[in-house]
């Protein structure tokens, strides 16, 4: 894949890490063992699918600004590598000029 291919896979993915970051900012404080339904945040913006996480659980993938929650089978192994996988989740991460980019993207940052 090209690097204007891994900055665009990369920008769809911060689009929904920014959708999720709503989600999360919506909640109250003790919710934190209660699970959630988040968005995909795979890189189709066709994609409607969701995950569900506990608020620790989504603190802990957003930790580091490469790090994504996908469903199952919404990863790109060109562009990012499967670092955990949970029942209704993996947590990817973002490489080279995909990870850069979303490392700049982090509404965290």
């Amino acid at each position: 894949m090209d690097d204007e291919n891994e900055r665009r896979v990369a920008r769809n993915e911060a689009l929904l890490r920014e959708v999720n970051e709503g989600i999360e900012r919506g909640r109250w404080p003790g919710e934190d063992v209660q699970r959630f339904r988040f968005r995909c945040e795979c890189a189709s913006l066709d994609c409607n699918g969701s995950v569900e996480l506990t608020r620790t659980e989504y603190e802990h993938v957003r930790a580091h600004p490469r790090r994504f929650a996908l469903h199952p089978g919404h990863e790109l192994p060109d562009v990012e590598t499967i670092l955990e996988v949970h029942p209704g989740y993996v947590v990817v991460q973002k490489r080279e000029e995909a990870g850069v980019t979303a490392e700049r993207l982090d509404p965290r940052s």
